[in-house]
């Protein structure tokens, strides 16, 4: 994933005033919990695939929740992140460089998107979209643990460069 030079904070909806950007990220934190997350996404495939339909629903809806805490809190305060800074990052060297926040954690973002839609769809009765859902969410996981590619960052940068994300309302026009 590129890293991007530091933006200033964009205005809060309805409140006019600046919201304080997030510290930015170690990059190997994000791919970290990306290989946490794709485990669990596995076992989610492997027990809908095998007929455990409401264990993999329960572990979707907890996964989903784990997604939904990185997209609010931002990608540096998920719980994989924290166990990262805790543990991890002080037995290895320094960053090269360190990265804007707000791409890994739109990516949260997406993934809580994706996740959710298996978890309503998988209550609703269709229990194979549990496993499509996890599959999905899988290949973007594996992808920025294994990769370093990160599908939701790239999306959110299309998004950017596109004008439909990250112009406050002082700049449109």
């Amino acid at each position: 994933m590129p890293l991007l030079p530091a933006e200033p904070g964009t205005p809060a909806a309805g409140a006019g005033a600046p919201r304080p950007r997030r510290p930015d990220l170690d990059p190997r934190g994000p791919r970290f919990g990306a290989g946490i997350t794709a485990v669990l996404l596995l076992v989610v495939v492997f027990l809908s695939l095998t007929g455990a339909s409401a264990a993999a629903l329960s572990l979707l809806v907890v996964l989903a929740a784990l997604f939904a805490w990185g997209a609010i809190a931002g990608a540096g305060r998920h719980p994989w992140g924290l166990l990262f800074k805790r543990f991890v990052r002080p037995r290895l060297a320094p960053p090269g460089a360190l990265e804007n926040p707000a791409p890994p954690t739109f990516a949260q973002g997406v993934g809580l998107l994706v996740t959710l839609v298996g978890v309503v769809l998988g209550l609703v009765g269709l229990a194979p979209a549990v496993g499509i859902a996890a599959a999905a969410a899988f290949v973007a996981a594996f992808l920025n643990a294994v990769f370093d590619y990160c599908l939701g960052c790239q999306l959110y940068l299309l998004l950017v460069r596109s004008g439909l994300l990250g112009r406050g309302p002082a700049s449109a026009g």
